[in-house]
């Protein structure tokens, strides 16, 4: 940050930190002590960008995704055209999840499309059996979560609820105005 950033109050934000995804796994633990379960899903958001190169990327990122054991790879669109890159482990197998989440945010980071990159997903659902994600801000370098209820309504209780299970294992994204609703996401429809 420079000295006209300083004085004219800007900040600069966090670099993103991948590696903070491998925290997800004991943040699994405390959500399953609430009754949370993982559903082995999870998912890779990002803007499309001009051209063949994000093409050749993403096919990248689904051939290692791929090889890994009983994980499987989908591409689809959201209605706002981003992209998602979804995961799946057979096993439901968190550390496998992230491991390979992780995987495809670095290909696509490491081929010069990190500013592309918006979120990553690991899906979960509730006690009572609704759709439940824990959602990674890759530009924030922080994690926030997301309750769809039905329609294009959010349970915030249970989001407020579970940012407080959470918040000693991932690092919490303080500002809520950017809880952003991720509607449509795989795993959250």
């Amino acid at each position: 940050m420079g000295f006209f950033d300083s004085i004219l109050g800007r900040s600069k934000p966090p670099e993103a930190d991948l590696d903070v995804l491998f925290a997800v796994p004991q943040a699994v633990i405390s959500m399953q002590m609430e009754g949370f379960t993982p559903t082995g899903s999870g998912s890779v958001c990002f803007r499309d960008v001009e051209g063949q190169a994000d093409d050749t990327a993403m096919a990248d990122a689904e051939k290692i995704i791929s090889s890994s054991p009983g994980s499987t790879v989908t591409r689809s669109d959201d209605r706002f055209g981003f992209h998602w890159l979804t995961v799946t482990r057979t096993d439901a197998d968190v550390s496998g999840l992230v491991t390979d989440l992780h995987a495809a945010n670095s290909s696509l980071a490491d081929a010069g499309f990190s500013s592309a990159l918006l979120c990553s997903t690991v899906v979960f659902t509730t006690p009572a059996g609704k759709p439940f994600g824990l959602v990674y801000l890759y530009k924030r370098g922080t994690f926030y979560p997301f309750a769809p209820d039905t329609g294009e309504r959010r349970d915030n209780s249970l989001e407020l609820q579970v940012r407080g299970v959470v918040s000693a294992d991932v690092p919490i994204e303080p500002d809520l105005t950017k809880w952003l609703a991720i509607w449509g996401a795989p795993g959250l429809a």
